[in-house]
């Protein structure tokens, strides 16, 4: 039997792909990246952002910034997939 030769980054993707921990990784990532993707302002008043069943949930206290932020939905969703390289966020909830 032969096996095939795989490079280490491509069976750890391959890994993180299939294993239950990569929902919690791309969470993490957004959380790290969250400030390039949105801008400084943005970031400084958002409390948390969290990944659940590909829903994006933003916590802010600022109405105004909800308000800002219910309207770029759709921007948010573009940015946030584009930086992790795949489609992972389909919906964005701002609370």
């Amino acid at each position: 039997m032969r096996y095939k030769v795989v490079s280490m980054g491509d069976a750890l993707k391959e890994f993180l792909n299939k294993s239950r921990f990569k929902p919690r990784l791309m969470e993490v990532r957004i959380q790290e990246n969250w400030e390039q993707v949105v801008g400084k302002t943005i970031a400084r008043y958002t409390e948390s952002v969290q990944l659940f069943d590909s829903k994006l949930v933003i916590t802010t206290t600022v109405a105004p910034l909800k308000q800002e932020l219910n309207y770029s939905k759709d921007r948010i969703i573009r940015l946030v997939n584009d930086m992790l390289g795949e489609e992972i966020v389909k919906e964005v909830m701002i609370r």
